[in-house]
């Protein structure tokens, strides 16, 4: 579904996204947009949270915060002595 709306842009080259697109892509403040300029034309993508999407899909594996920590922990740990 296609929609034009029209946005001022405020200070600092701010671009406001209105109210009921937010709503309807599920965007709220502070979440992240990818923008690209394509053809001369300004081109805002929304990017999912990823704790959220992680959240929401079927999972394969069972973990345990445990195990979580334990290998986070372990990937630090070679990050920083690697």
């Amino acid at each position: 579904m296609s929609q034009v709306l029209i946005s001022k842009v405020g200070k600092k080259g701010a671009v406001y996204i209105p109210k009921r697109i937010c709503e309807q892509l599920g965007i709220n403040e502070n979440d992240r947009v990818l923008i690209k300029v394509e053809d001369n034309k300004l081109v805002l993508e929304f990017i999912p949270d990823p704790l959220f999407l992680a959240l929401k899909v079927r999972k394969w594996a069972k973990t345990t915060v445990e195990d979580f920590e334990r290998e986070s922990e372990g990937e630090q740990d070679e990050s920083l002595t690697g």
